[in-house]
């Protein structure tokens, strides 16, 4: 047998460290993502409700409710301190149908209750998670001990479409604690990553939705930095709640919401200070939006439709 000595000679590296770094850097860029542009950055609007400090991100005079496709609005209620014996949350009971909520409960509580038989108080750090479908009534009100004992409150609510073949799925609620939901540390735990629904790495989050929506909100000390990549077809929902951060070189205050196109995938988050944003992404539905009130269908025909099927009770037993 015959044995071929296949060991190449080694070269000698003629390159000069200069040279060296440049091509290393080089290298480094071309295995990171191109960065997502920015459109707009949108202020959220001041729009109290009753005594309830409330903003809204969207939809707006700037912001379409389609114009962030599947993500549909957005009310942050607070930040607010509330007396001792005080009326809480007014939302009482009301139907929905066509869509999910999700809320963030970043102080005080909210006390859940729906006609499928869903009830809960969830407290400081938790989320609702809701899927009207084809219909149902719920209350989001204040519990009897935050009634009693006041206390600061700041809550935000989400609405995400749902696509036509789904609007009439069955309705389902779930509530999480904040002792439910993965807390995932990044840049040597400047940032935390609290998982609500989707996958983060190799982490699966409790909650995965009918459209393999991706939610968190994100908690970062300043300094702290992010980068992460969302696949181009996928919109980006990304509000900042307080604080202040760099989002692709860009500046973003407290109480604005970035509006991206939806092209290239990179996404780096710096806080400029101590930050809590909001992150999510999701496919959009390329659907028509017909909106009116607390329903959201496809044409007017079904907004039309939805009303009568809740005035024919339709939608369940009602809550008093």
């Amino acid at each position: 047998m015959v044995v071929l000595n296949m060991k190449k000679p080694a070269l000698k590296s003629s390159l000069s460290p200069a040279i060296a770094l440049l091509l290393s850097a080089f290298i480094m860029t071309q295995n990171q993502d191109t960065p997502r542009h920015i459109l707009a950055v949108h202020q959220a609007v001041r729009e109290d409700v009753g005594e309830m400090i409330t903003y809204r991100a969207m939809p707006t005079f700037r912001v379409s409710i389609d114009q962030l496709d599947p993500f549909l609005l957005l009310n942050h209620h607070g930040p607010q301190v509330y007396p001792p014996h005080n009326q809480g949350l007014p939302f009482g009971p009301h139907p929905h149908r066509g869509f999910e909520t999700v809320t963030f409960i970043l102080d005080g509580d909210v006390a859940h209750r729906n006609n499928s038989g869903h009830e809960s108080v969830i407290t400081k750090g938790g989320i609702q998670w809701m899927t009207a479908g084809s219909g149902i009534i719920h209350t989001e009100v204040s519990s009897e001990q935050f009634k009693k004992e006041g206390g600061g409150m700041e809550v935000l609510q989400l609405w995400v479409n749902l696509p036509s073949q789904l609007k009439s799925a069955k309705p389902a609620y779930t509530g999480l604690q904040d002792k439910d939901i993965p807390e995932i540390e990044e840049d040597d735990g400047k940032v935390s990553v609290n998982l609500i629904a989707g996958n983060w790495k190799d982490r699966k989050a409790p909650i995965q939705s009918l459209t393999g929506v991706f939610m968190s909100y994100l908690e970062f000390k300043e300094g702290g930095i992010l980068n992460t990549s969302v696949d181009a077809n996928r919109s980006i929902f990304l509000y900042v709640v307080n604080g202040s951060a760099n989002i692709n070189g860009q500046k973003v205050d407290e109480l604005h919401i970035v509006e991206f196109a939806r092209e290239d995938s990179g996404l780096k988050i710096e806080a400029t200070e101590d930050a809590v944003i909001l992150f999510g992404h999701a496919e959009p539905t390329h659907e028509p939006v017909a909106a009116r009130g607390p329903f959201v269908m496809n044409t007017e025909e079904e907004i039309v439709q939805a009303i009568m099927d809740y005035q024919a009770g339709k939608f369940g037993k009602e809550l008093h």
